[in-house]
This record gives structure tokens, C-alpha cells and sequence, in this order.
């Protein structure tokens, strides 16, 4: 069955363009107005509307907000399309449902290939949806076995999520065991700060489990970023810079329909507060929100750390990878810059414990040279 595309928009060129490009690969029906939207969304059943703000009766926001408001646009995409450009105007798209901004005119091709990262997108929350449902009846049948079992089960979970996790690392650059040390380095710093720091009234050992399984789907959000930009090996522009670090929102609403549908457990909402916040840094300097200290949540704190350790000490196509000890020293350097201080202190009091993970995985340290941008 074919994926189905909304064309809103009063400009009856852009209607055909638009339907020209798409109706190839896709089944294409186009609106003028958003009222009209409305009524053809309500039997058609899109999976992705492109759509513009100025309209004729209600505006692209509004109807934005009434498309997300209705019963089957869980998952459905939207994509402004308008030639708006500022900064304040996209901001205000996002806040009211919608999942990308395309401005006019565009290129046909780059339209085109950002609406098959959306379906894509659909992909992954169709996937994650079945996980959930998995997991909820598994979670049903938790209480009727054994504490033996339940373990088994917890385990075949926290697989189902690393196999998720996977689809957008299966698209990048990065090692495959990446995802496994971040979450071995994530779990250390969070144990460490259950046991002894300022946070023990936070740090439970619920909040350190929840950790450990959402930590893996910090990057989810690298679904939704094209392949010219994800695995470009030089540095970006400051365009692509800025289209790559979508993948924070883009992740958190693919993890926010997990939370919706209220079937994957608490640590979905864990991961998708991660997935939103793991870019930001504590002195404010960070994206996308720009938190400053502890206005960013800690599981994304934490993983910003844990994240960022594996990063600089493995190799990747565009560096080789820096000591251990070279690694340490930069991370104590960006204390109360990129890292919260508290958790920097834990990371040096558990430091042989990250030595020991990498020697699991028969880590290979080498000198790094020069200096890497904890944009990275």
C-alpha cells in the first residue's frame, strides 16, 4: 500500500507542482484552503501534509492545530511549507504540531527527499508502537510469573529497545558497539551519584534503571536527517549544522507517541527528555532550548557526559580516537561549561569504571591530535 500525501496550499501552481513531484512514488490528493484540508484529512487519512501558512479562511497554524487535534493524526507528519523564513515563524510551527519547515521556493529534490525522511519517520514510530504493545503484554504477564522470569524479561526488553536504538545508528558513522557503552558509561555515573553527590534525593534506583534503558535512544532523532548531512565526513555548514541538530525534536516526538500511547513504560518519557536535551550545556551555550545549570534535566545530563566520553575516545571516520587520559583531561576542562560540575566530579571518582568498559570491549586507545569541537 502506498504512503498518502496533503498538498494545502492556495497557490494553484504550487498544488501541481508539488503533486507532479510526489504522485510518482505516492498517493496525492491537494487543498486549497485548511478548511478544505480538514474534510479531505477526516476521509483520506494522510500520513504527511505539506502546508502553508497564508491561506484564505484559517491559516496554516490553525489548521496545523486542528490536523494534530484529530483522532488518526497520531503519528501523521506535517511539513510547512511557506515562505516565511524567520527564525520566530518556524519556532511557532514546531509549537503548534508541526514536525518540519520547508521554506519557498524550495528545491524540488531536497523537498522531495524530506518527505521520504518522514515516512520514514513513520517507519520508526509504526516499529516503536509495536515494540510498546510487545513490551505492555509482556509487562501483563510480569505479575503472574516468577522473580526469575521477570528478569528474563526485563532483559528481553532492554534488547527490543537497543534494537530500536539501532535504526538510527545503523545511519551514522559511529562504532556499533557505541550504543552498549554509552549506556555502560551512563549507568556508572548514575550509581555513582545515587551512592555519594547532591542528587542522592533524585538518583533512586528506579531513576538509575530508567537510565539505562532509555539512554540508548538518545540519538533516535538521526532517523529524520538525510543522508547528505548525517553521514557527511567534513565539517557542516552552518545550515546543515542547523538541520542536524533537529534530530533532539525529532527524536523526542518519535519517543512522545510511546508516552501518548501509554504502553512502554516510564522510561519512553525518560528517553524522550534525553533525546530532547542531551545537546544542551550548563552554561547555557547548548540547542536547541538553550538551558542553562540545572534547568536541564539530569538523565540528559548524564548522558551528555557519558555520551560524549565514548565519543572522544573511539575512533570515528573523521578522527582517531584520543586516550583515555586525554579524554578525562577535556571532559575536567568543560566543567561548569559543557558538564554540570557534580556529575564531572562523579565521572573522575568512577573513572576506572569507564577503563574497565572500555577494556570489555577491547577498546584500542591512541593519542589524539589536535582538538576535537564538543559540538561533535
Amino acid at each position: 500500500m502506498r504512503n498518502k500525501i496533503l498538498i494545502v496550499d492556495d497557490d494553484k501552481a504550487i498544488r501541481v507542482l508539488l503533486t507532479k513531484l510526489l504522485q510518482d512514488e505516492y498517493d496525492v490528493e491537494s487543498a486549497r484552503t485548511g478548511e478544505e484540508a480538514l474534510e479531505i484529512a477526516s476521509r483520506f487519512l494522510p500520513d504527511v501534509a505539506l502546508l502553508d501558512i497564508m491561506m484564505p479562511g484559517i491559516d496554516g497554524y490553525q489548521t496545523c492545530r486542528m490536523l494534530r487535534a484529530m483522532p488518526f493524526s497520531n503519528a501523521m507528519q506535517i511539513i510547512i511549507v511557506s515562505a516565511k523564513s524567520s527564525r520566530g515563524e518556524q519556532r511557532k510551527a514546531l509549537s503548534v504540531g508541526a514536525h518540519d519547515y520547508v521554506i519557498k521556493p524550495f528545491d524540488p529534490h531536497e523537498l522531495r527527499a524530506r518527505v521520504g525522511l518522514h515516512i520514514r519517520m513513520l517507519d520508526a514510530i509504526e516499529h516503536l508502537a509495536s515494540l510498546e504493545a510487545e513490551i505492555a503484554d509482556r509487562n501483563a504477564k510480569i505479575e503472574l510469573i516468577s522473580e526469575e522470569k521477570k528478569t528474563a524479561l526485563v532483559e528481553i526488553q532492554d534488547v527490543a529497545v537497543l534494537t530500536l536504538a539501532k535504526v538510527a545508528e545503523a545511519r551514522d558513522n559511529e562504532t556499533g558497539e557505541h550504543l552498549i557503552r554509552m549506556r555502560s558509561y551512563s549507568n556508572i555515573l548514575a550509581e555513582q551519584l545515587r551512592d555519594d553527590s547532591p542528587y542522592t534525593d533524585e538518583v533512586d534506583d528506579r531513576f538509575v534503571d530508567e537510565l539505562y534503558r532509555a539512554s540508548p535512544l538518545h540519538d533516535i532523532g538521526k532517523v529524520g536527517i538525510s543522508d547528505e548531512i548525517l553521514l557527511k565526513p567534513g565539517k557542516y555548514t552552518a545550515e546543515e549544522f542547523e538541520t542536524m541538530k533537529r534530530h533532539t525534536v525529532i527524536g523526542a516526538n518519535i519517543l512522545d507517541e510511546a508516552v501518548w500511547q501509554q504502553h512502554g513504560g516510564e522510561f519512553f518519557a525518560m528517553a524522550a527528555i534525553i533525546a530532547r536535551f542531551h545537546h544542551e550545556r550548563f552554561d547555557g551555550s547548548g540547542y536547541l532550548a538553550g538551558l542553562v545549570g540545572q534547568e536541564i534535566p539530569l538523565a540528559a545530563r548524564i548522558v551528555a557526559v557519558a555520551d560524549c566520553y565514548d565519543a572522544l575516545s573511539s575512533e570515528r571516520p573523521y578522527k582517531i580516537a584520543f586516550s583515555s587520559e586525554q579524554t578525562k583531561t577535556m571532559i575536567e576542562d568543560e566543567s561548569g561549561k559543557h558538564f554540570d560540575p557534580v556529575i564531572v566530579r562523579a565521572f573522575q571518582d568512577s573513572f576506572d569504571e569507564f577503563l574497565e568498559v572500555q577494556d570489555r570491549f577491547n577498546a584500542t586507545e591512541r593519542i589524539g591530535i589536535g582538538a576535537m569541537s564538543f559540538e561533535e
